[in-house]
């Protein structure tokens, strides 16, 4: 199982794509699209905040259990970096200190080991897509979700500065599993395919030395 992480923008959804082809491994997708607390949680994040954690947290489970069922998955957002979103909102005022020791402990609980089972939680390889702020805002404008734009919000603009932030440290904190880090300033895979060619030489070496 391989997970992407980053923040809002990074491109995880497209490498998903990427390299479930590349692969031809199932890819497992982030319900956004077809999520209905989320537009919600824009227009009122303190009242919706828990509400959305717990709702992604029950999905990614979902998805962790499809995916245990192939031998190679590709995953667009890992339950682990959960935690990272949830605790920002709680900084921010978003979340009250009863819901963030419930969320802590759902958490851990789904996180626990499930005894005589090879039933797998953990990814065989994380990969980080790391972008610039301005990269992150760009990408969030040019994508077009009304509900994310900072125009139509001034409070985003911290919130996805402080987010940007927080996930470069959560990657050097992260140890469950083998890990790497894409530049997604000098590899727009997006959109240029020697950058895209060049990503998947980088994830196939690194899943050489995870897998063999």
């Amino acid at each position: 199982m391989i997970v992407l992480s980053g923040t809002i923008g990074a491109g995880k959804t497209s490498l998903t794509t990427l390299l479930a082809e590349h692969l031809d491994a199932p890819a497992f997708y982030e319900s956004v699209d077809d999520n209905k607390i989320l537009p919600l949680f824009y227009q009122d994040p303190k009242k919706y905040a828990f509400l959305l954690q717990i709702y992604f947290l029950n999905k990614r489970l979902d998805s962790i259990k499809e995916a245990n069922q192939n031998k190679l998955s590709v995953m667009d957002r890992s339950i682990f970096e959960d935690s990272l979103l949830f605790h920002l909102n709680a900084d921010l005022g978003r979340s009250t200190d009863t819901e963030v020791e419930i969320y802590d402990s759902l958490l851990q609980n789904m996180l626990e080991p499930l005894p005589e089972t090879d039933f797998q939680k953990t990814p065989d390889l994380l990969i980080y897509i790391k972008v610039s702020f301005e990269t992150m805002l760009k990408r969030i404008q040019k994508r077009g979700r009304s509900y994310e734009q900072i125009e139509n919000d001034q409070g985003l603009y911290q919130y996805y500065q402080e987010l940007n932030q927080r996930y470069v440290k959560w990657y050097e904190d992260y140890d469950l599993s083998p890990k790497m880090v894409i530049d997604g300033d000098q590899f727009d895979f997006m959109l240029d395919d020697d950058a895209k060619q060049a990503v998947l030489a980088q994830v196939d070496e690194k899943l050489k030395e995870v897998l063999d």
